[in-house]
């Protein structure tokens, strides 16, 4: 059960990610963070970032092998950064919907769901 709230919980904290480091722009395109300072958009980014570490924290935590959970630390990395390219190219299709992603964008999704394989695979 620790393996689905971990996964559950990084999810999570790759929207709020996504949001913090990317949000700022989406404010600035439609015209509501265009006169913030520099220091105001890194304020919000660090404010929404907070909510990320509330899930990532306790999700590596709770996933890692040490604590009773189902990862090793590489384990842990490689399903996060996974699940942060799929919900970067989800978010930034419903965000940005004039970024488009190519054929190059797909090959590279497959690699690291290759890789994500080839981490779980015994020694």
């Amino acid at each position: 059960m620790y393996g689905i709230y971990t996964v559950i919980l990084l999810i999570l904290s790759n929207v709020f990610m996504t949001f913090a480091w990317y949000g700022h722009l989406k404010l600035q395109q439609n015209g509501i963070s265009s006169n913030w300072p520099l220091i105001g958009v890194i304020a919000f980014s660090w404010l929404i970032a907070f909510f990320e570490y509330c899930c990532q924290v306790p999700a590596n935590r709770m996933g890692f092998i040490g604590n009773g959970g189902p990862f090793s630390l590489v384990q842990l990395k490689v399903i996060q950064e996974c699940i942060s390219l799929i919900v970067f190219a989800i978010m930034t299709n419903i965000m940005f919907q004039n970024e488009q992603l190519h054929w190059n964008h797909a090959l590279a999704f497959l690699l690291l769901v290759a890789a994500v394989y080839l981490i779980f695979m015994e020694s």
